[in-house]
């Protein structure tokens, strides 16, 4: 595989204006079509076979009018007055909702009859003709041109409903950029020079925006979540930097060698480049492994992350040697006089030092370590997963404005109604037995309210509105869904967003020891064929695991148990998405192997000129230790200011990572690692010489720079 990565390099640098001008085309294709054809972004919110896809199949077949979306736009008068003093501002709000494109019917309260006991807050129903996941955020925006005048009338005035929270935009804070600027000041201070810092961003910014461009053309084919141009970004920031820190680091290490130019640029790209092809195969594996839960949803997430990734890896193998040829030693120059300073040697650094120390009393800092991961790991046994709902978003959000006022004035079950849906060509309840089983579902105690039954024009089907008394992301909500579809007849069925987000939370649960296995299956055998060795891939596994617990860990006692919840700006506690264990898991698990294979593919190479365990591990790690740091310290910087994100989900996803990313980078990669390696001597390489004949030769020297050096036999044969 260094041969290719090689080849590709050395063409890319010999035509850099040919590659750039391509790479330049590509976007100015990509873009453009992208805001022209490209599709708008949905959550596909339904778990395959469930009971809640099944009814709401067949209210689409049946009973469209109840299948279509929903929304509310509410109204709430000053404090100490009644809404009817405003009624005129308010019905004014209401006609022009019911102009708003695809708006079947807008009730407002007064007509309705939907006012607070108090008479302070009253709500608008409205009714569309299109299911909510159809709609974009251009009906939202539409909406709120509808009531802005009421608002200037001294009115409060929000919009609510499934609609509404289905299809709101993601946020942002801005930190993003921050996170930007900050990753390039850890990049001039690791080269000494803008020049070097300034191409890792780049390429970086280029690959993610070919990748989110292209997202948004896929969006016409399929569903991509809302959620998924928020994490591509940020997994594409994070290794579109590292992916071109690494080969920058690599070239200039050969340059300080005494390489040309042209040879450094070569073997960095047959060595670095080599490594960045398999890191980046593991992210792009591992991403699009989403697809295996079946959930629209998540694999639009997988799939759009992984687009984004492999537009890092293709930039990195092109427009970087594109872009070291024609910059030269500019590169490398430092802003003050002088050139770049030369490497130091690996004895001379504090991380062959530090290596040795660990390898020399191993068992000691491997208990160390792992008691470390383990402690930060123990709150994840505890964790309680919710799918959120608009209560669980900024109070600077419209939805989250209108779920507090529904609250107050009707109840924290009204902002979560659950559709019971009764298939009258089965066997089972007939529409004599209708309202029988509406005093049933009434009794039970965590239900608030049942409204009128609703019969579809056939009169074949029939649905009862019931409202919790919970709020819908309540566990009780849960345990109260679960009482209903045990008394309910057969032919009835229980539906609605709260019974949707339900069933997906269930399937996720059922679905992640699958998905983690195939992650670690295949992610096992991608290192057994890149490294040819049976220990190392199961020794990898087991210690990225160990990270991501940790994160996992520290996620639940931030945002479930409230720790240290006011550094984040948190207003309360939160139940984890339900999503995001699967999520973390693919991005941690592919991000960890990034780290292990620039690692290990170095170690490997030392150990081929060595033959000597501890000083392989202490060398690679000299070698790599300075460029991971900063690796890791950038993706942690650009993680992190995704926690400054108003929305909670954004805030975990965020902590999640920057937190396995530090773990990796330092208890595993630092301590863990190189004390796992030392226990295991020459075992760390062994592999059978049957096994060795049957494998795929594809690195055997791609991870290698030379064998002039000449007596030490290949790891992996014996």
């Amino acid at each position: 595989m260094n041969r290719f990565t090689r080849s590709l390099g050395s063409v890319s640098a010999r035509r850099p204006w040919a590659v750039i001008a391509a790479w330049a085309f590509a976007l100015l294709l990509v873009l453009p079509l992208a805001g022209l054809a490209g599709g708008a972004y949905a959550d596909d919110l339904v778990a395959p076979g469930s009971e809640s896809e099944q009814a709401m199949e067949l209210l689409e077949e049946r009973f469209p009018e109840a299948s279509a979306g929903t929304a509310m736009a509410v109204f709430a008068a000053p404090e100490g007055q009644r809404l009817e003093r405003h009624r005129a501002a308010v019905e004014a709000a209401v006609a022009r909702i019911a102009d708003v494109e695809h708006v079947a019917m807008a009730s407002g309260p007064f007509t309705a009859g939907t006012l607070s006991p108090d008479g302070r807050i009253g709500f608008a129903r409205i009714a569309f003709d299109v299911p909510a996941m159809t709609l974009g955020h251009e009906t939202n925006v539409a909406l709120e041109e509808a009531i802005e005048p009421a608002r200037g009338g001294g009115v409060a005035a929000e919009l609510g409903g499934d609609v509404v929270f289905v299809n709101a935009e993601t946020e942002t804070s801005g930190a993003e950029v921050a996170g930007l600027l900050t990753a390039l000041v850890i990049l001039v201070v690791a080269f000494g020079t803008i020049v070097a810092a300034l191409v890792p961003i780049s390429l970086a910014l280029v690959a993610v925006a070919a990748g989110l461009g292209s997202v948004t053309l896929l969006a016409n084919a399929m569903d991509i979540s809302t959620a998924a141009p928020t994490i591509a970004a940020m997994v594409g920031l994070g290794v579109g930097i590292d992916y071109a820190l690494f080969i920058v680091a690599r070239h200039r290490e050969n340059r300080s060698a005494g390489q040309d130019n042209a040879s450094a640029l070569s073997n960095a790209m047959g060595s670095a480049g080599a490594a960045v092809l398999f890191a980046g195969g593991a992210v792009i594996l591992a991403m699009a492994a989403l697809a295996l839960t079946g959930l629209g949803f998540l694999t639009s997430i997988g799939l759009s992350t992984a687009l984004v990734a492999f537009f890092a890896v293709a930039a990195a193998l092109t427009l970087l040697p594109a872009l070291l040829s024609l910059l030269g030693e500019r590169v490398h120059r430092q802003w003050r006089r002088g050139s770049a300073r030369p490497a130091k040697k690996a004895e001379h650094t504090a991380w062959w030092r530090f290596a040795h120390r660990v390898s020399g009393r191993p068992r000691r800092h491997l208990i160390a370590a792992s008691l470390i991961l383990l402690t930060l790991a123990a709150p994840a046994l505890r964790m309680e997963t919710g799918f959120p709902d608009a209560g669980n978003d900024s109070t600077g959000t419209t939805h989250r404005r209108a779920y507090d006022l529904l609250s107050e004035g009707f109840g924290p079950g009204f902002n979560g109604p659950l559709l019971v849906v009764a298939d009258l060509t089965r066997p089972g309840v007939d529409a004599d037995g209708v309202p029988a089983l509406s005093r049933r579902l009434a009794a039970d105690p965590g239900i608030a309210e049942v409204g009128a039954p609703q019969t579809s024009a056939a009169g074949d089907t029939v649905v009862l509105p019931v409202i919790p008394a919970t709020a819908p992301a309540d566990a009780e909500t849960s345990r109260t869904l679960e009482r209903l579809r045990d008394v309910v007849p057969d032919n009835v069925a229980v539906s609605g967003l709260t019974a949707m987000t339900d069933d997906l939370t269930a399937q996720l649960d059922d679905t992640l020891p699958v998905f983690v296995i195939a992650i670690l299956v295949a992610s096992v055998l991608l290192l057994f064929v890149v490294f040819r060795s049976v220990v190392l891939p199961l020794k990898a596994a087991a210690v990225n695991l160990l990270s991501i617990g940790g994160a996992y860990g520290v996620v639940v006692a931030v945002f479930q148990w409230g720790w240290c919840a006011s550094l984040f700006n948190l207003d309360g506690t939160f139940p984890i998405a339900s999503p995001l264990p699967t999520i973390f898991f693919a991005v941690l698990f592919a991000l960890s192997m990034d780290y292990e294979v620039f690692l290990l593919s170095r170690v490997r190479e030392e150990y081929r000129v060595t033959g000597d365990n501890a000083e392989s591990v202490a060398r690679g790690m000299a070698a790599t230790g300075r460029v991971i740091t900063s690796a890791a310290l950038i993706m942690t910087v650009v993680f992190l200011s995704f926690v400054a994100n108003p929305s909670p989900l954004a805030k975990m996803m965020g902590l999640g990572l920057a937190t396995a990313i530090v773990l990796d980078a330092t208890v595993v990669r630092m301590v863990l690692v190189p004390a796992a390696m030392a226990l295991m001597g020459r075992a760390n390489w062994w592999l059978p010489w049957w096994l060795d004949r049957l494998l795929p030769r594809t690195a055997g020297a791609d991870l290698t720079p030379s064998r002039q050096h000449g007596a030490i036999p290949e790891p992996g044969r014996g």
